[in-house]
């Protein structure tokens, strides 16, 4: 009864996004809720994105560019996702470009008036044409959690990245995810989690996953 009721569920859900602050475990929890619901994945595109590195040496000259590269692609993500068969889990959401990293940019002198208006309306069309997640797991975390896992990962373009960024991002993540109406959402604070060497751990976030998506039986 819960296997087909389960499969029932399935055909209806398409897409799946996993949000959260640089160093949240984004990634990592994407692979393995992947691997263990047989889900399709999209991740973020940091290793072929053409700005990122660029952009953590001179933010200000690549501010914009790098927003809207990200804004494309997660754009034509969605669509794709939206055309499949398949349910798929992304590794970070459109509404973060729009909410959190672009007018954090502004606010910090760091994209101009005329860039962010031009971003800000290319996102409200794009959105306007796409339906939000069926399901938003945002990754909660402090930020002595975040800055553990960015020294753990060890990527040479985040070695700039400081404390006041991350500070400023998590307050704005914190102000979003409180008024997040879109959909359905589900917040685990990762500073209670050790999903990648604690079995226990992750079998608690799926447990809770699958409260969200298949009910309770």
């Amino acid at each position: 009864m819960f296997e087909a009721k389960k499969q029932a569920i399935n055909k209806q859900i398409r897409h799946i996004a996993i949000s959260g602050n640089i160093g949240a475990g984004k990634t990592t929890l994407t692979e393995k809720l992947s691997e263990h619901y047989n889900w399709d994945v999209h991740f973020e595109d940091t290793l072929n994105n053409p700005y990122l590195s660029d952009f953590y040496e001179d933010m200000q000259r690549w501010s914009f560019n790098l927003q809207i590269y990200f804004l494309n692609s997660r754009f034509n993500q969605i669509l794709k996702i939206r055309d499949g068969d398949k349910v798929v889990i992304q590794d970070r959401t459109i509404y973060e470009d729009a909410r959190i990293f672009a007018p954090n940019l502004h606010e910090m002198g760091l994209m101009e008036k005329r860039d962010f208006d031009n971003y800000q309306s290319l996102f409200q069309l794009m959105t306007s044409q796409v339906k939000s997640p069926d399901l938003l797991i945002y990754l909660q975390a402090s930020i002595p959690t975040l800055v553990d896992h960015i020294q753990l990962r060890g990527r040479d373009y985040e070695g700039s990245i400081s404390l006041d960024y991350l500070k400023r991002l998590n307050t704005k993540y914190e102000d979003w995810i409180a008024s997040y109406k879109e959909g359905p959402l589900l917040i685990i604070n990762i500073d209670n989690y050790d999903f990648i060497k604690n079995k226990e751990d992750f079998g608690e976030i799926v447990s809770k996953i699958d409260s969200e998506l298949f009910g309770l039986f």
